[in-house]
């Protein structure tokens, strides 16, 4: 029988079953508020009705009440419209779950991308050897991060899980069940949680998708690329951000980083436990049966602290030899699984992922000077008298080649002391679980070459006196650093002491490259542009010096933060970019949306491995022509100046700050982390973070991020008279192409009859049509880029997923806005009702959980 088309797949598997399973769950009692599921779909119907005859959310809230609840009070009014938001989150939850069952059937698993694939492509064109030559270097590396887009709280999770698994093997009477439970479970989280629970919370995904996932992904090259012989390469690995990364967060101490580390390497080894047991009911025979027992013991010593001496390569050798046995005396009985614990003990270790650290580089230049100060006041020698009359150049120099022992008992500040304790921690942390347990540390905001050298001598005084088992990682953010990285880096490269490092780690350099603050600080076009010339220069100068670069990109999850279609990136980017490895961090909602479950999680990492290794071993020439760098650098310029002159608006960031959820987002309890870096009370936009700042406009439903400047840019071309030049990049380049259909998600998300009103409002209206003069502009002239009729014509089954999302946040979305205008309108009264605006400054924070639920990335 054909396979039926995508689009199909999803109509029934995704489609029809939420309308069944929806309507079992709009008849459930769940409160006091009697017919709140009767009354739903008609405030939905009067929503969509409304702004299709272009009223207004307030508008459409007053119709609502006045055709269907006349009676109520407003206390029982607003009542009634927190329902309406807690069903509505939990409809969300529903089709989560449901997108989740049907995972597996709507996305070929064996189809263009997966390894399946990739390998009958490669045998077929007599290339498995080239392959394997490839897979012996090249690496994936998923760095999970923990900040705030994730609402989910940990038992809402779970209930996905378990409703995940009733809706595909069509359980109704457990459905029903988890319905129910749904209903009664709280969404809302009283306190923020603590470093080491986003740690916890996100180690749940280590556990229990990405052991399995990883080993399955890795057995299969094993056996059908490599003929079961030995792969020195790990392939595939996980970075952790929790509980290490403290760039904004003063809630990240050396203590939490150390706990964190132990809850990796105890999850690990429970779970390398639970294998053995399995393995020991199997290992039943002469010659193995002891050892396995053996093993069995020693784990289950480690992860109840009692007294063991078991190490990694005792626990390796320990099964090799069991292999061993299996294969010459036993038939080779069990070997598949003995060797798919081996493969997990070879991406794992003792440390389950890699927790890289992470500050600014301008607290580290606040840690240093106070150190540099106390050592210098206590008469010791380390640093010269005069250090701070030196100049740049002689400081790095000076910073390259020293050496001695920093007294932590001379520091007084604790902010300074906490950093420095950090790289203490590092080192003991790799005593512990190995090096590869913690053994990088990024520097954001990185912009000289002294900021690197500032850490360098940091970590060789206080915690590596004997050799440096760190990698250092500049991050390039703004659109300037990311201009000056090549010469920073070949400062670098070309320094005596630096260059010993990088050869003492491989001479390798990873460098990280930041998607998020660089949308927001040069808009969508430019920062992407910015970004890949950033990377063949990087390339080019990494290359002179024998240095293998990895690039590791911040990524979130829509494309204003580098998200979206991510693996077609990696398989455009063509020779000049180095792509030894593929590194990007995972953030948030795009965890649960795209490695949730262990079918989402093969499916995606396998996609990433495809597409890292086409980009080496395609015959297409994905160079991009010189005349198509000469339209894409004009368009990217004329993008920038748009969005430059749109950020310069003087009502830019009063219009986020009053017209946006902006300053709700510190209120919904999701991360441990301050939602802006500044102390100022007033709204300062360089210390505003990207996701609060992408979210707001994605609640708007404006996605200005992911847009703007792309409509002004492509207008040029077709008021010049010179579209076709635009049209053949399109046609002729990988990147580009995936920018617009990257972008096209972004247009799809948004819908302006919701905010249409403003456009009255004599304050903002005219900043208003700005912003949908460009979004009509982009609109218009990318349909006619794609040859298009419709947006995202080519992904009818994403479109369609987004569509029914959408339908289920309408009434949510309207109730946000409506409380937003009731919050004006309340503060310009001569007499505020306080109580009144609070009640509904928490509908506009309630309300945001939904809504960033229902995008899956949408921040």
């Amino acid at each position: 029988m054909p396979t039926q088309p995508k689009i199909t797949r999803f109509n029934q598997n995704v489609l029809s079953k939420y309308q069944i399973y929806n309507s079992i769950f709009m008849t459930l009692p769940f409160d006091t508020i009697t017919k709140t599921g009767a009354l739903l779909p008609l405030f939905h119907e009067t929503c969509k009705k409304g702004f299709e005859n272009g009223e207004d959310p307030t508008t459409i809230v007053h119709s609502f009440f006045e055709k269907y609840q006349g009676r109520r009070s407003s206390k029982s009014q607003i009542n009634l419209l927190f329902r309406f938001i807690q069903y509505i989150e939990r409809q969300v939850v529903l089709f989560d779950a449901i997108e989740d069952a049907a995972f597996p059937v709507v996305n070929n698993m064996d189809g263009i991308g997966t390894l399946r694939s990739l390998k009958e492509t490669v045998s077929a064109e007599n290339k498995l050897e080239i392959l394997r030559g490839y897979l012996e270097e090249f690496k994936v590396r998923i760095v999970l991060t923990a900040h705030p887009t994730q609402f989910y709280p940990g038992a809402v999770l779970g209930i996905i899980t378990d409703l995940t698994d009733a809706i595909r093997t069509n359980d109704l009477l457990r459905i029903n069940d988890l319905l129910a439970q749904l209903g009664k479970t709280p969404f809302f989280k009283h306190k923020k949680p603590t470093p080491y629970d986003e740690a916890v919370s996100l180690i749940w995904y280590l556990e229990n998708v990405f052991y399995t996932s990883f080993g399955t992904i890795y057995d299969y090259i094993q056996q059908n690329i490599f003929d079961d012989k030995h792969i020195d390469n790990n392939i595939i690995n996980i970075g952790f951000w929790p509980g290490g990364d403290r760039d904004g967060n003063p809630f990240v101490t050396p203590e939490i980083t150390l706990k964190v580390a132990a809850r990796l390497r105890e999850t690990i080894i429970k779970n390398y436990y639970r294998d053995v047991r399995k393995l020991r009911r199997k290992l039943s025979f002469d010659g193995v049966d002891e050892r396995i027992i053996g093993l069995e013991r020693e784990l289950y010593n480690c992860i109840t602290n009692t007294t063991s001496n078991l190490t990694l390569d005792f626990l390796t050798s320990e099964l090799k030899a069991i292999k061993d046995v299996i294969i010459d005396k036993h038939q080779s009985l069990y070997l598949g699984e003995v060797n798919s614990l081996l493969n997990k003990i070879h991406l794992f270790g003792f440390h389950f992922s890699t927790l890289d650290i992470r500050q600014d580089s301008r607290k580290h230049d606040q840690f240093f000077n106070d150190m540099v100060q106390a050592v210098i006041k206590s008469g010791s020698e380390i640093f010269p008298k005069n250090y701070y009359d030196l100049s740049e150049k002689e400081q790095i120099k000076i910073l390259s080649n020293v050496n001695g022992r920093v007294d932590l008992s001379l520091i007084k500040d604790e902010e300074t002391l906490k950093a420095l304790h950090t790289m203490q921690a590092i080192k003991t942390i790799q005593e512990t679980n190995g090096e590869q347990a913690a053994n990088r540390y990024i520097i954001s905001n990185n912009q000289t070459t002294l900021h690197v050298m500032q850490l360098f001598a940091m970590l060789n005084l206080v915690a590596f006196h004997d050799a440096l088992t760190v990698d250092i990682g500049p991050l390039f953010e703004t659109i300037t650093d990311l201009e000056n990285a090549p010469e920073v880096m070949e400062d670098l490269y070309t320094n005596p002491a630096y260059a010993a490092h990088l050869k003492s780690r491989g001479n390798k350099q990873t460098i990280m490259l930041g998607f998020s603050d660089g949308t927001k600080d040069g808009g969508y076009l430019m920062a992407n542009w910015a970004i890949y010339k950033a990377k063949e220069r990087l390339t080019t100068i990494s290359r002179k010096y024998d240095v293998t670069v990895i690039f590791f990109d911040g990524r979130g999850g829509p494309p204003a933060r580098g998200g979206g279609k991510t693996h077609n990136f990696y398989a455009s980017l063509g020779p000049t970019i180095e792509d030894k490895e593929v590194q990007l961090t995972i953030q948030g909602q795009t965890i649960s949306s795209n490695f949730g479950t262990l079918e989402s999680s093969q499916y995606n990492l396998e996609q990433l491995i495809s597409s890292g290794v086409y980009n080496s071993l395609s015959d297409a020439d994905l160079k991009m022509m010189p005349e198509n760098r000469e339209v894409m650098s004009h368009l990217a310029d004329l993008s920038y100046m748009a969005y430059s002159d749109f950020k310069a608006h003087p009502k830019f960031i009063s219009y986020l700050e009053h017209m946006s959820t902006l300053k709700y987002y510190a209120k919904t309890n999701i991360g441990s982390r301050p939602s802006k870096r500044g102390k100022a009370d007033g709204l300062v936009f360089e210390d505003l973070r990207a996701i609060p700042f992408v979210g707001s406009w994605s609640q708007l439903k404006q996605n200005v991020p992911g847009f703007f400047g792309i409509g002004t840019a492509l207008k040029h071309y077709e008021d010049t008279g010179e579209f076709e030049k635009v049209q053949h990049l399109f046609k002729t380049s990988s990147f580009f192409k995936t920018l617009i259909e990257n972008s096209m998600m972004s247009l799809s998300k948004s819908f302006f009859d919701l905010t249409k009103y403003m456009a009255n409002d004599p304050e903002y209206g005219e900043f208003w049509d700005t912003i949908y003069t460009e979004y009509n502009t982009s609109k218009r002239l990318i349909l006619k880029l794609a040859g298009y009729t419709k947006l995202m014509e080519e992904e009818p089954a994403g479109k369609a997923s987004i569509a029914v999302r959408e339908s289920i946040v309408l009434p949510l979305l309207t109730i946000q806005q409506y409380a937003l205008k009731k919050i004006q309108e309340l503060q310009k009264e001569p007499v505020r009702d306080e109580e009144q605006i609070k009640i509904f400054e928490k509908i506009v924070t309630r309300s945001l959980f939904g809504n960033i639920n229902a995008s899956r990335n949408s921040a």
